[in-house]
């Protein structure tokens, strides 16, 4: 889509709280820019509208998350929020994940631990699909706050064998490959840039893992 400078779509809705466009739309662009994998993306993308869409109950339950792990003994690095993101063809889709928060069973990646347990997440803006994106194509990106906690890497697996969440960590990562590519294809970047993200309560793992919060919309 065409960038332009334009008011943020307000969805009447609860959770999409009204801001002014260009504002919100250049820090959207911002933390997108900040978060290329491939420097010439920057002029590859282009983003018409940004929608806020914090939730103060999600963006509660993301502190709450936080100082819990405090609580246990986690440290600085371990709780710094950043930032993940979801592509979506459909609108309606996009603004579900922003009104219902990001459930289990919404991937169909599985390589870094069992898609019924836990959440898919790029921390790439630029690496959101398995396939290369074309000219002309269009979608919406979903922009969410994210806190990692403890981090383990695992290898990649293929097999229908999931993964189990690890005990005592929070989120999988994929191992660096060796040798690394020099450029990955479309398929190996998007895999290596997923965040496998979980929350265990009382044994059984949570729907929702609180320390994914959606932001904005665009």
């Amino acid at each position: 889509q065409r960038e332009r400078s334009s008011p943020a779509l307000c969805f009447p809705a609860p959770g999409f709280p009204l801001e002014s466009g260009d504002s919100l739309l250049q820090r959207a662009l911002a933390v997108l820019h900040s978060s290329y994998l491939d420097a010439a993306s920057r002029g590859r993308f282009q983003y018409s509208r940004a929608i806020l869409v914090e939730n103060e109950v999600f963006l509660g339950e993301l502190r709450a998350f936080a100082r819990a792990k405090e609580a246990a003994g986690y440290s600085r690095d371990e709780l710094h929020e950043t930032f993940g993101f979801l592509l979506f063809d459909k609108e309606e889709e996009a603004k579900a994940v922003c009104q219902t928060g990001l459930r289990v069973n919404s991937s169909s990646t599985s390589t870094l631990g069992d898609p019924a347990k836990g959440v898919y997440i790029s921390k790439h803006a630029d690496c959101l699909h398995p396939r290369a994106w074309h000219h002309g194509e269009s979608g919406y990106v979903v922009i969410c706050k994210l806190i990692k906690g403890r981090e383990r890497a695992i290898p990649e697996d293929y097999t229908t064998t999931y993964t189990c969440p690890s005990p005592g960590y929070d989120c999988h990562v994929a191992e660096s490959r060796d040798p690394p590519s020099a450029r990955p294809g479309p398929g190996q970047a998007f895999e290596q840039s997923q965040f496998y993200v979980y929350e265990v309560c009382a044994g059984s793992p949570a729907q929702r893992p609180r320390q994914v919060c959606p932001y904005i919309m665009l």
